[in-house]
């Protein structure tokens, strides 16, 4: 599992963001996975959603977002190269990343996704003869 931080917030979280005009939900995912942890990616299936609201403090507007979230698998890249957003991005196991990330919504659906990966079939021609 692959989780980004900011050291000086003490804050770890999943890749997020926002679809660009005209850009649906996989490909905006695809897209912030790219960019912030540095990986390229397949997506494998939807995990899940997660709502919640924030507010910006120098707006004091308060703003309600929903989070798509998908299952991917890296084929390439380095999380060398991610982007200036997050300062550290790192692969975890399962459980680490979710005693580390931030939200607990979060962590479930690591949890989710965890459950979704052991349920999947290996390759074709990977299986042993």
């Amino acid at each position: 599992m692959v989780i980004c931080g900011r050291v000086q917030e003490n804050l770890w979280g999943l890749p997020k963001g926002t679809p660009e005009s005209g850009e649906d939900l996989l490909a905006a995912a695809s897209r912030e996975v790219r960019e912030e942890t540095g990986l390229e990616v397949a997506a494998q299936d939807k995990i899940g959603s997660i709502r919640y609201w924030f507010v910006r403090k120098e707006e004091g507007v308060r703003y309600h977002k929903t989070v798509h979230h998908f299952l991917f698998v890296a084929t390439g890249g380095s999380l060398a190269d991610h982007d200036h957003e997050y300062d550290r991005v790192e692969w975890h196991t399962v459980e680490e990343a979710c005693r580390l990330l931030s939200y607990p919504n979060e962590a479930d659906i690591v949890r989710k996704a965890a459950t979704m990966v052991e349920g999947l079939s290996p390759p074709m021609g990977s299986r042993g003869r």
